[in-house]
Formats: structure tokens, sequence, C-alpha cells
């Protein structure tokens, strides 16, 4: 019944002749919905929000003059796929509408027959591109609101669809789907009930089809039995990475049976076997990878081997295994092994064999998606660019009667992508290396369909040049990783092979490329690797930095080992020394992971350097003050770099109730002056599970050092008028300092005269934004240690007991020495807040950047900035809108919970006070007293209410939530704490406050931004003239402060030059056809509005004279949808989703 419906189906439909698309699309696919037993779609509705199954989805266009067109989705379904629609042209029908011809290029293409499995002809080829351009396309168009779909679906009607997938979710690089041999779908194949059942969760489960769903329990539950094996094999006296290289071997045999390498079932046979009799186990094994090794027949599995040759048989030691870890083996050898994912493997793989990582096992690694997203950008994004330009060159030259032109620019792109080199110079177990090796794997399938569409010869290419792990070079400080590293190369590449072309591939399956090197990416010593050791010390003597392979491209993930102790800890502190000397240039506060960014930097922007993109996952800090300075002399060089992604907050590793949320930045540079794209993190789903989705918001710019689109904060300075008068808290450096005041008092407080300047009330960021804990600190700053046994004798006892062994262990000879006092006593802070009654104090990292009054009696920790100054007005510009905004942007953010952080140096130093008069700063100080004291008196009445609890419910009511619509813990805190109190006050504090600037009140925040840094400037250069607009004249003037500053004050020059901007001579058009492309391109990418062709031949040499030839190009860019025109003569580029 089912099986003649669908040869029904297809005697309709096929060979169908004429009627153009618009007719027949939607009857063929209503009818294919019937096929499938899916719902039809609906009826489209006036009101587009709610169009989520239709036909002719409407999307607007906005070009880049901001001028908005209509486009249609032939078919969409939300959340499932968009679907675009195109109809071959058949033996004499006529030239299509759509087919994108245009000028003197437009001319009638010949057409070949149609029919399964046969090469298109160069028309439907490019009518087929054009479309799945132009469905990409409609992605980026879609709905804010919407998610973009998981598939794009080409339908030629009556012959075809194209598949093509991105379970990523980031609407970027939509790859043939499951693979090259099986992404389109002749009509034919809707005969197999698989292919049948592959629509239909297209339509209504999409998801499900996603690989790494169950890729990753498949991955894991094979490490899971290897962890077993490899702890008995320790146990049993083996050393750890014998076991490793052991188990490698296994488990690549299991992985060569199950892709046809081996015989079917064949190894398989041999562990039972072996289970049943484990005296054999080890010279059955060695008999089998001597014959994998040489090639040749062997007796244990009695049939004949390919030769595998590479590295992982020479070394054929098997080890002895009891029945049980036979077993073992077999269970994962039973599993299909073409599952397996090696993105993920190689991490599972490690922590199974790693005796301290095997507890974690499955709990923390980083999900493929995440990968991906940093090597497109890096590797990705520019070849498949190099690609656009070459197939719209080609098509040129077809369309242009010249098809061997057109084959040998085909050729000649393939060519450099099997030359393409990617290095990971902290590859780990592979991930990176592996993603990037399958992502140009999926490119080359691009390249090698459109080979064969132009007549060129496929196999020949296949055998003797092809992607393949020779191009993928790492560096591995590890040599177990290094190992694993390039087996999940080859399994990747062998899993590809198998997947797309379904053969063998030639002898001998492996090659000893040796692209994995185990060496530090960071250091190098005479002696290199092992340290020298003199009179019971490590040194490193002549530290210099490696050299690292030339590559392309550079990608990868390199360890987060922090900065100051951690880095001490991890390294030593000969080690740590040994790095400082060999990187001379680098400041001693960056993080570890800033020496390779710094590296791959330097190499980018060396001349002629051959590397055109690095990118790097760092901690979520390094758009933090120590690390932004790594990268800004390289975005300020003379000849610099441009940041072209960056996304400066992202989930990492998987989170599990085991694990904890790790927070990353991934940023990708590219020599020159460039605009990015700044992806923001709006929604964060499923991340707990193997499938994580990642939705942003992209903005469009230059991208600047502390990952901003916009405004750059980075290039204020620290202003004299701010000096001296804030800073960090003290840091303790010792739990004895803190005690209860029943504690307190049983050490004298309220018995010895003179404690109670000694033992003061202490204050930390959560007892500031949560609920004081109320305890007090042994504070004995400027007392010697004679003095302190003398006159408090039991503080002495107390800190000698409490606080000495702790101290006496610590690195830091100073905190040894003097350790009854803080670790960061905070000197030069302490001048500043004596004589003061009260201070302004914020919490570092917080939800909600607040600041307060704090008593002067209080010792603020080291997580909380205090700001020496007691004015009312100060408080009140402060917690405006205008300071906020500036603390939330040149502060940055940091933390699992991803909060802002408030920098002294970034925050407070560079920010420019208004120059308000006393009748403006009166007003200002009475409304912030007024905030001050309203947000102490609820929180004293209420104990349930904290100041993150409170700004946590006027965040709710700013962002258009009713008082009606909290829930009950809300409403509580609403009313408790007068929250619409709390947010009148802060409204009139605006307003006070931009009252006092000059501005509107309503200024936008990239507005408040761009004048604050501005004023910045404007101050900036008074203060070098002389004038400095003390905010604590009566403190600051007489400690820094100059005699001519007292008398006058020097008027400020607030022109700045305007250079003029000096044109050079224009460029030569390009003679060879492989170059006019990318020229034309360029042109257009840098064009304000449209362009037409006399306009881009005006901007070369020769003008007029290449108008042919920039006509062309301009047909060919249309054709393959890589450019938009309304008329045919006016042209756009066409920005990619």
């Amino acid at each position: 019944m089912v099986q003649a419906k669908v040869e029904t189906f297809i005697a309709r439909w096929q060979g169908q002749e004429g009627g153009q698309e618009r007719a027949n699309y939607q009857m063929f696919l209503t009818e294919l919905c019937d096929l499938l037993e899916v719902p039809r779609p609906d009826a489209a509705s006036a009101i587009h929000d709610h169009n989520d199954y239709v036909f002719e989805r409407v999307v607007k266009e906005t070009a880049r003059d901001g001028t908005s067109s209509l486009k249609r989705i032939d078919l969409y379904k939300r959340d499932c796929f968009v679907l675009e629609a195109k109809q071959s042209r058949l033996s004499g029908e006529k030239k299509l509408a759509d087919a994108g011809q245009t000028g003197a290029n437009a001319q009638q293409q010949d057409a070949a027959p149609r029919g399964k499995r046969a090469s298109a002809n160069r028309s439907w080829d490019v009518l087929m591109m054009n479309a799945r351009a132009q469905g990409e396309n409609y992605v980026r168009l879609l709905p804010a609101s919407h998610e973009p779909p998981p598939f794009v679906l080409v339908c030629d009607v009556g012959h075809a669809i194209e598949v093509y997938a991105n379970f990523r979710r980031d609407g970027k690089a939509y790859d043939q789907f499951p693979d090259r041999r099986s992404f389109r779908i002749y009509l034919e194949d809707l005969a197999d009930e698989a292919v049948r059942a592959r629509l239909r969760a297209i339509w209504l489960d999409p998801i499900s089809l996603d690989p790494s769903r169950n890729a990753a329990k498949v991955t894991r539950e094979i490490a899971t039995r290897i962890a077993k094996v490899s702890q008995a094999l320790e146990k049993s006296g083996y050393p750890t990475e014998e076991v490793a290289m052991f188990l490698m071997r296994m488990l690549f045999t299991m992985f060569a049976e199950d892709v046809d390498l081996l015989p079917q079932d064949s190894f398989k046979d041999l562990l039972k076997d072996c289970a049943a009799n484990p005296e054999i186990f080890p010279g059955m094994m060695e008999d089998l990878w001597k014959a994998m090794d040489e090639g040749g027949f062997t007796a244990t599995i009695r049939h004949k081997v390919k030769k595998f040759n590479g590295e992982f048989f020479k070394n054929r030691r098997a080890l002895k295994l009891a029945k049980e870890e036979i077993e073992e083996l077999a269970a994962a050898a039973r599993h299909d092994w073409r599952d397996v994912e090696p993105a993920i493997f190689g991490t599972f793989l490690e922590q199974a064999l790693d005796p301290q990582d095997r507890r974690k096992l499955g709990a923390h690694y980083t999900p493929r998606a995440y990968v991906e997203r940093l090597v497109i950008a890096t590797v990705i994004d520019p070849l498949r660019a190099e690609w656009d330009s070459a197939r719209s060159t080609a098509d040129r030259q077809k369309a242009e009667g010249k098809p061997e032109a057109a084959i040998k620019t085909v050729q000649a792109f393939h060519d450099k992508l099997c030359e393409t080199k990617v290095l990971d110079p902290a590859c780990g177990t592979g991930n990176f290396l592996y993603v990037s090796l399958e992502l140009m794997k999926r490119l080359e399938g691009d390249v090698l369909e459109a080979l064969v569409n132009l007549g060129g010869q496929e196999g020949l290419a296949l055998e003797s040049h092809t992607v393949d792990p020779h191009q993928f070079l790492g560096l591995e400080v590890n040599p177990r990783a290094a190992a694993i590293a390039e087996l999940v190369l080859w399994i990747g590449h062998l899993q590809w092979h198998y997947r797309n072309r379904g053969i063998a591939p030639s002898e001998p399956i492996l090659k000893a490329f040796r692209n994995i090197q185990t060496m530090d990416a960071v250091l190098k010593w005479d002696g290199y690797p092992m340290p020298k050791v003199e009179e019971g010390r490590e040194i490193y003597p002549n530290p210099r930095r490696p050299d690292w392979p030339k590559a392309d491209y550079i990608v990868g993930n390199p360890p987060f080992v922090g900065k100051g102790e951690p880095m001490r800890a991890a390294l030593g502190d000969a080690k740590l020394k040994a790095l400082w000397q060999a990187h001379k240039h680098m400041n001693e506060s960056a993080d570890f992971v800033m020496y390779w960014w710094d590296r791959a930097a330097e190499i980018l922007l060396k001349p002629k350097s051959g590397l055109k993109r690095f990118g790097f996952v760092t901690t979520n800090s390094i758009s933090q003050m120590f690390n932004r300075r790594v990268m800004e002399p390289h975005l300020n060089a003379k000849k610099p770099l441009s940041l072209t992604m960056a996304i400066a907050d992202h989930p990492w590793t998987k989170v599990t109730r085991d694990s904890a949320a790790v927070r990353i930045a991934m940023t990708v540079a590219q020599a020159g002056k460039h605009d990015g794209r700044l992806l923001e993190v709006t929604a964060e789903e499923a991340v707990e599970t193997d499938s994580p989705v990642i939705l942003f918001e992209e903005k469009l710019g230059r991208i600047n050092a502390d990952l901003t689109v916009g405004v750059d904060v980075t290039t204020t300075s620290e202003l004299l008028a701010n000096f001296g008068i804030s800073g960090n808290g003290v840091m303790i450096a010792g739990g004895g300092f803190l005690i209860q005041s029943e504690e307190a008092k049983a050490l004298g407080l309220g018995l010895v005269p003179g404690l109670e300047q000694y033992i003061r009330d202490y204050r930390n960021g959560r007892d500031l934004t949560a609920r004081s804990r109320m305890l007090k600190v042994i504070d004995l700053y400027g007392l010697e240690v004679n003095e302190v046994r003398l006159r408090f004798p039991h503080v002495y006892q107390h800190l000698l007991s409490k606080v000495k062994p702790e101290r006496d262990r610590n690195s830091d000879r100073n905190f040894r020495e003097r350790w009854w006092i803080f670790g960061r006593p905070r000197t030069e802070l302490r001048p500043a807040l004596a004589g003061l009654k009260r201070y302004i104090a914020t919490v570092e990292t917080t939800k909600h950047r607040v600041f307060q009054f704090l008593d002067a009696s209080i010792l603020p920790d080291h997580m909380v900035v205090a700001i020496a100054a007691d004015a009312g007005h100060t408080l009140g510009v402060l917690s405006s809108r205008f300071h906020v905004a500036w603390a939330l942007r040149t502060g940055g953010w940091l933390g699992m919970g991803n909060d802002p952080r408030y920098s002294k140096s970034r925050c407070f130093d560079p920010f420019p006070f208004p120059d308000a008069t006393d009748a403006q700063k009166a007003a200002i100080g009475a409304i912030a007293e007024e905030l001050d004291a309203h947000r102490k008196r609820v929180l004293a009445a209420h104990e349930h209410l904290t100041l993150t609890g409170l700004y946590n419910v006027l965040e709710r009511l700013k962002a258009g939530a009713k008082p009606d619509e909290l829930n009950d813990k809300e409403r509580r805190i609403f009313d408790d704490g007068l929250v619409l109190i709390l947010d009148e006050l802060h409204e009139k504090l605006d307003v006070a406050v931009a009252d006092a600037y000059g501005w509107p009140v309503d200024l936008g925040e990239e507005e408040v931004l761009a004048r604050l840094v501005a004023l910045n400037k404007e101050r900036a250069k008074e203060e070098k003239r002389g004038h400095v607009r003390w905010l604590r004249p009566d403190y600051q003037i007489p400690r820094f402060g100059s005699d001519k500053e007292k008398e006058e004050q020097l008027e400020a020059d607030l022109g700045e030059a305007i250079l003029a901007a000096v044109s050079g001579p224009k460029p030569s058009f390009p003679t060879d056809e492989r170059d006019q492309t990318p020229a034309v391109l360029h042109q257009l990418m840098e064009a304000d509005g449209l362009l037409d062709a006399e306009a881009i031949a005006s901007a070369f040499k020769q003008g007029r004279k290449c108008l042919n030839s920039v006509n062309a190009v301009l047909a060919s860019l249309f054709r393959m949808g890589l450019v938009s025109s309304s008329d045919g003569k006016h042209f756009a580029f066409r920005r990619a989703a």
C-alpha cells in the first residue's frame, strides 16, 4: 500500500516538462507532505509573526543604505527548516526568469538531460547553488525571536532535494547532510523507507538527527569500559604510558573493523575466543598487529590484512588480561565505532587513561558545537570566502565558453585547500584539529561536487591529492595526549572516507606524518626537556621561545592556568621566572593563556607572514586590564591586526552536578584594519546535555580591546583629578585575623586600653550585597611584633597559633617575615581614609553596580573598592546611570556568574566627573544622601532584604514587569523594600547628574559613553597643561599637586587637529580572472550603498577599459547568490548570515 503510493508519487512528478517554479513547487511539496505523513503547511496570515509553517513566508532584508525590501521563503517551518525551491530547465524550455543573467553577459545556456546520479548541466547547478545561498541568507533574515533552524533544504521540483544541516543553531555554514554521498535525495530515492524517515524527521523532530546526541553517549560508554581495563592493568603493575599505548592500539583495531578495514566481525570473534582462553590473548594480538603493520595473511583471523603501517603498530606488545577485562574490551568492540565522535573521544580517552582524571570521566568536556564555533570563524569562514570567489570565477568562465579554464580555477582552489596547514599549539587530545579536518573535508566535498559538474575528474584528485591529517599540526607537552591526538585525527579521517567514499583508501592505510610534536609551545631552554639541577634546585638555562611550525591558520584552547599564585603552583618558581625571561615584553600579571595569544599575534604581523588568521579560547578575563595590555600593542600598531570575531563570555565545558560551569572568551584575529562580528550570548539552552544550544545577538563594527563594538573606552587615560583616593581593601592572607565579637571580647576588646584601634569591624562583598556576618578583624598595621606582644599578649598568642603557621608556609618572603600584618595592608589607601567619618564603597565583582557609604570604623576586604570621599555629590555621580554605564563597559565581566567587575584603574581613575556648580553639587548630594539612607533604613527594618534582592526587583520593573506580575518572594521585597521609592530616587539622581554635565537625561548608552570618552580626553589635555579638577583638593593638592596649580588654572584647548585624509593612487584591475572576482567583491564590500559596473570600473586605473570584465564578474556573483540586485544594474554585497 505504502510502496504503491510512493511509486505513484514518483511517476507523477518524474520527468515533468514545462511549468515554472511558482506554478508547481507548492503542489509538489504539499503532495510530498502527504507521502511523508506529515502535516501540510498552514494558511499564511497577514500578520507574519505567527507564520511558523507556511509557504511564501515574508522576511525583511535591510540594505546597507538603510532601505528595506520584502523577501519570501518558499517554505518555512519554524525550528525545522528553510526550504528554497527551484525547477531545472528541461530540454527545449526557455531560460528561467530568475536565473540571474545580467547585462551583456546574459546568454542562453545549453541544457543537458536530467536524470538520477547524472551530472547536472551548468544552468541547473547554478540555480541550485544560488538557491542554497538564498536559503542560507533567509536564515539570517528571520525574526530575532526565531532560532536559526537546523536545516536548509533546496528543492529541484520533481527531481531532487538537497539537504544541508547546522546543529549549532548559529545560522552559519550549513553543510551537506548526512554526507556527500547522501545529501542529495533524488526522486527515486523516496522508495527507500530510510530516506522517507529522514525527511519525516526533518519535518517533525529535526534535532533527533543531530549525530552528536547519540555519538556522545556511545563515546562515553566506550570510554567507561576502557577506564575499567586501564585501572586493572595499572593495578597489575604495568606503567601508565605502556597501558595507554596498548589500549590505543586496541581501540584503533575496533574502529578498523567497523569501517571495513578488517573483515566484518573478525576482531569481535577473536576477542570472544580470547575471553574463553585468556592465555592466548597476547600472542594473538601481537600476530594480528604484525600483519596490520606489514600487510599480509594472519592465521589469527584467517584473513589477509591490509597494510596499515604508520606508527601505531611498530610496538606490538600486548599486555596480559584477565577474562573480565577482555570481556570489557569485547563489549566496547560491539559498539558501532562509526558513531564515535572524535571531537570528544580524545578527551574521554585521556580521562579514562589518566588515574587522576578517571573520576570525572565524561563529566568535564567541551561540546563539539563550541569547538566548531571558533574553528569556523578562524579557518572555515576565510576559506569559504575564497571558495565563493573561485566558484564565481569558474561560473563566469563557463558562461563565456571557457570550460577548461573553469575546471582549472576549481582545481587550483582544491590544490590550495589540500596544502592549507592548521596549527593548534596546545592541541591536547586533538579536538580542534579534528574539527578543522572534518569541516575542511566538508568544504572539499563542495569543491569536488563543483569539479564533477564542470566535467573534471574527481577520482584522480582524491586518490593522489586530498585533505588529510598531514595538514593538521599540533604542539602538546603531554606525550600521551599527543599520541591520542594523532589517533583521533586518523579515526576522524577514515570515518569521513568511509562515509563519503564507501571504499577503503589505498595502502598503506596510515602514514607517519609526525604532525603532532611533543613539546612546550611557550618555553624552551638548553637541555630541553629536562631542567638542569644545581645545588638541589632546578634551573632553566638560556630560556627562550620555541619556534612554531608554519601554518596558514592557528586555532586552539591553550591551558587555563590563570596568573599569579595558580601560575606559580602549576609551573614552579624557577620555571615561571624562566617563562618571564623568555617573554620579557609580557607583563607578569597576564594570564598564562595570553602567552599563546601574544606569540600568534607576533607571527601574524611579521612581514610576509603566511599566517592568515588565528583564533583562541581564553579565560573570559581577557578583557581585563592586564590581559588587554597584551592585545592593545597589536591592535594599535602602525600595521595592526583586527579582531574579526569575538565572544566576551561563553560557556565552555559541559555542565553537570560534578563539574563547574567554566566561562570563556573567543577571539579571532586577522592582520590589517577590519570590522568584526561581536557575538553576545542571549540564551543558553540545554547546557547540561550533549547538545547545548547557545543563542547570540550580533554586532558589527571595529572590535575594541575590551571586546566591545562602538565607543572604544580603552583609549581613555587615568586622570590626576581622581588620583590617590581609591583602591581595593585589605588582603588579610590568614583566616586567624577574622574573629567573632565574642572572641574579640575574650582577647581584651573593651578591657585593654587602645585595643579598640586595632580590632575593627570588617566587611567583604557578601556582607555588603547580602547580610553582614558582623565579623571583626585584628588589624595591627603600624605595630612591630614586640610591641604587639607587650601591649596585647592575648592577641599575640592568638595570631601566633592561628596565623603564623599558615604564613610560614607562604612562598612570599614578606608574608613570612611580617606574619602579624595583613598580606596587603594597603599603605597607599590608609592615609586617604584617615580623618574621614565615612567613605564610599562598592563590591569589586557583583551583579548590580551599587555604591554606598560605609562608616570609617569599618575595614574593607580586598574584594571591596573603597573611594576615600565623603561628599554626597560624589556618591550621587557614582550611583548615576552615567557612571554605571561607564563602569559596566570599562570594567568588564568576570566569574561563573558573568558579573560586572569594578576596576579602580579602569573604572574610577579615568572617569571624568562633571564640573558641577555648588548648587548642582547640593542637589545631587541631597538625593544621594536620601538614596543611601533609604536603602539602609529598609535593610535594617527587614532581615530578609538584601541589596542584591532590592536591585533584582528593580531590574525586573525596569524591564517592563508590573508589580502584580512579581512572584511572592519578589512582591515581598517590593513591598518591604519600598522599591518604587528606590526607582524614583535613581531617576531623580540621573536628572540631577545629567544637568551637571549639561546633557539630556535620556541619552542612549553609546552616546553617553562617547561623550564621557571625549570628556576624558579633554580633561587629560587640561591636566597636561597643569589644570587639574581635583575631586578632593584638600587632600590631593598638598600631596600630588604643584604650587602653580593652587594659584591658577589653565584654559582648556578643546579643539583637536583634524588630519586630512590623503587618498592613494587607484589600484590596477587584475589581469588574472581568478583575481578579478575578489577585486570586484572588495569594492562592493567597502561601499556604503549600491554600485553599478561603471562605478566599480572607475575605481581602477584602467577605468572603462575593464568594464566588460567587471560586468562578467557581477553577472557571475549575482547568479551565485553572493550579491543582491533589484534591477540587474546596481549591486550590493550580500553579507553572510
